[in-house]
């Protein structure tokens, strides 16, 4: 597969999940670059804004097994990787898997769950796999993680992801208040079937997603992209108003969602405008304000922009690179 047809294909999906939620283009975009690049998604809105049917969604329409995990106080670890149960029948203990044995999980309401829940996630995120009683089980091929949380409930009853959990996820966005055009739009769509919930259709397949998983891989990032990423992730540690910022790893996955969507928008090559449609949501939740930035209530995504203004954008020539 090459990217003009992994355009092709993107493009089918992203269409399909359109019929079911009114979302912008750009994040249901970014949603699939997470899953291009093997990565993890964390959607962060308050309730009623379609997060759990965007998931949904995308699991149907790349053709993939889908598990939902609503998240709750006293969920435990064994919940969600799976436990040994005793088998009465050869008298031995047999491995049940739990609901992150599927290729698409939703972690809904991730922050209501103990931390010790949470940290379950780590392992299989990270490395794919979990760990039981000494025993390793891979989990399939694909596996992707969308979790979702409401900051409108961060307080009593939750727990709020520490900083090296947020750091497994490749990208954290929002879906945001459709504009008025859209949620007319989505009064329509109700209007017009006999079902509250849409429907969504399979245009893909399990070997078709590994397939365009493996496209990335072969995206040029000439010189001057990698130079800008390096300056970028670079500014944000360097940021009076950053106590920590991006880690070399958060770099290396800021070229990876770069590769990822200059391959959606089905060109071979990466200009600095990919750069620009992930970084926030790549960067973002990967640094930490100080105090002082806090207290002003200043936003991770301010500090972005305020290291995008100082760095220098390379010129790229479009016809060069074709």
């Amino acid at each position: 597969m090459d990217v003009r047809e992994l355009h092709d294909h993107s493009t089918r999906v992203l269409d399909e999940i359109a019929r079911s939620v009114v979302v912008d283009r750009a994040v249901l975009r970014r949603i699939l670059t997470g899953a291009l690049s093997q990565g993890h998604v964390l959607l962060e809105d308050v309730p009623g804004t379609g997060k759990t049917l965007t998931a949904q969604s995308f699991a149907t329409a790349l053709g993939l097994s889908f598990s939902r995990i609503q998240f709750t106080p006293d969920l435990l670890p064994a919940d969600v990787t799976g436990t040994y149960v005793f088998d009465e029948r050869d008298r031995s203990f047999e491995f049940s898997e739990g609901p992150l044995f599927a290729n698409v999980v939703l972690a809904d309401e991730i922050n209501r769950a103990s931390p010790k829940t949470q940290a379950a996630l780590l392992e299989a995120m990270a490395e794919g796999q979990v760990t039981v009683d000494g025993e390793t089980h891979p989990l399939p091929d694909p596996f992707f993680v969308i979790a979702t949380q409401n900051p409108v409930e961060q307080g009593e009853g939750t727990f709020p992801l520490p900083e090296a959990q947020k750091d497994r996820f490749l990208v954290k966005d929002s879906l945001g208040y459709p504009d008025e055009e859209g949620e007319l739009e989505l009064l329509d769509r109700r209007d017009a079937r006999d079902e509250p919930t849409p429907t969504v259709s399979s245009v893909l397949s399990t070997d078709r997603v590994r397939e365009m998983q493996r496209v990335p891989e072969t995206v040029r990032v000439d010189g001057e992209i990698k130079q800008y990423i390096v300056d970028i992730v670079r500014a944000t540690r360097e940021n009076p108003r950053v106590a920590v910022g991006v880690s070399p790893r958060g770099c290396q996955r800021l070229f990876e969602v770069v590769r990822a969507t200059a391959a959606v928008h089905g060109r071979s090559f990466v200009i600095p405008d990919d750069v620009k449609a992930v970084v926030h949501a790549t960067v973002a939740h990967r640094i930490v304000p100080t105090a002082e930035a806090t207290v002003d209530n200043v936003e991770r995504s301010q500090l972005v922009d305020d290291v995008l203004a100082e760095v220098s954008v390379p010129t790229v020539s479009r016809g060069e690179r074709a």
